[in-house]
């Protein structure tokens, strides 16, 4: 998998659209849930996307502190179901706090876990904060590395 980093305006409009595709097919699909993912956050971020033949089979975006939380972010990660045997997910994890130490220079980050996800975020070490709670009706818990 080929790991690239851009901002929005980097992006062109058929990554636009397969990064888009990937978050609906994951997201909305596959968990079964209605929420509503362009929620004018996307041209604030930066996007790392993880390509396979082309294809963006990986992603994620990332945010500065401020934007979502009062840290920088990680969200929408993303890898497609035919793809998670090879352990994309812990690449574009990886790749997405180096962009985050490389544009915003910080290594604390918070994201919002889904809870069945916990050992992996764990794994790249995230520390869950506070409670769980339902986002979009699905449990999570907020997590956050130093």
């Amino acid at each position: 998998m080929e790991i690239t980093v851009k901002t929005f305006d980097e992006l062109t409009i058929y990554e636009l659209h397969d990064l888009l595709q990937l978050r609906s097919e994951v997201f909305v699909v596959e968990q079964d849930c209605v929420y509503q993912d362009i929620d004018g956050k996307d041209a604030k971020a930066i996007h790392v996307l993880g390509k396979k033949d082309g294809k963006i089979v990986a992603y994620t975006r990332c945010f500065p502190p401020g934007i979502y939380f009062n840290e920088a972010a990680i969200g929408r990660v993303v890898v497609q179901q035919n793809q998670r045997e090879h352990s994309y997910g812990h690449s574009i994890m990886k790749a997405s706090k180096q962009a985050i130490k490389e544009k915003f220079h910080t290594d604390t980050i918070k994201l919002s876990a889904q809870t069945y996800l916990i050992k992996f975020y764990e794994a790249h070490g995230f520390t869950v904060t506070g409670k769980e709670y339902l986002e979009d009706g699905i449990p999570h818990v907020a997590m956050i590395t130093v």
